[in-house]
């Protein structure tokens, strides 16, 4: 087994449970993890028999485009992308942090993280 990871993906959108937030936008973070079978592509050197990590990108931005009231809810639709595209795979993980949530005092960000 291995993982291939996409660290440290930015976005600028307009997600969040307060109509506020939907209208200002905020600074996400993604962080993504695929684990699977490389036993293959390290052999043989083809793209097919592996994971394209351009593709996984593109599946998190087109995800971070649509509007959310929830990470969570980003989060599994990424998952669901992930696995439809890639059926093969072992698991994925999917981190999404918000920069300065509004809690009401100082926080660098909130974060969830998702396994399947």
């Amino acid at each position: 087994m291995g993982i291939i990871a996409l660290e440290g993906m930015e976005f600028f959108a307009y997600h969040g449970f307060y109509e506020e937030e939907r209208k200002v936008g905020n600074r996400f973070i993604v962080d993504l993890a695929v684990t699977l079978d490389l036993t293959q592509p390290a052999q043989t050197d083809k793209l097919s028999q592996t994971v394209n990590y351009e593709v996984l990108y593109n599946i998190v931005k087109e995800e971070m485009e649509i509007q959310s009231h929830l990470l969570e809810n980003m989060a599994g639709r990424v998952l669901d992308k992930i696995y439809h595209k890639y059926p093969h795979i072992e698991s994925v993980t999917v981190s999404i942090a918000k920069q300065n949530p509004p809690v009401g005092g100082v926080c660098r960000q909130s974060k969830i993280t998702l396994t399947r």
